[in-house]
């Protein structure tokens, strides 16, 4: 009896984990998405200050200001080099997040087999 118990305890610890696990993995393909997006509109917003002609202008903190195209064009860089990056290690937990779900799903499907068994 007490063997089933732990048993049991076992397997809603696993359960638990796993539930934990597609949690944080909907989260981050939230985050990956909202940056993949943010990715979009800055390639956009590139693409159109390549094409501008005559002033531009930039958003700081509400309040719209005169800029230098190329300032405009630095800051776009500049954020869509941190925008991929952001990208590349939420890419990283994604994957390892994805390991973790899988092995925790395996190790549920075990116990059942070997209970069923």
């Amino acid at each position: 009896m007490d063997t089933q118990s732990n048993q049991q305890k076992d397997i809603e610890k696993l359960a638990k984990d796993y539930q934990v696990a597609q949690e944080q993995l909907r989260m981050v393909t939230l985050q990956l998405e909202q940056l993949k997006a943010q990715e979009a509109e800055l390639s956009g917003a590139k693409e159109q200050l390549d094409k501008a002609t005559g002033k531009t202008y930039t958003t700081i903190g509400g309040i719209m200001v005169e800029t230098s195209k190329e300032a405009a064009l630095e800051d776009i860089a500049d954020r869509s080099e941190l925008t991929k990056a952001r990208i590349q290690s939420i890419n990283k937990q994604y994957a390892d997040l994805r390991a973790k779900e899988k092995e925790l799903g395996d190790k549920i499907t075990d116990i059942y087999k070997n209970v069923q068994g």
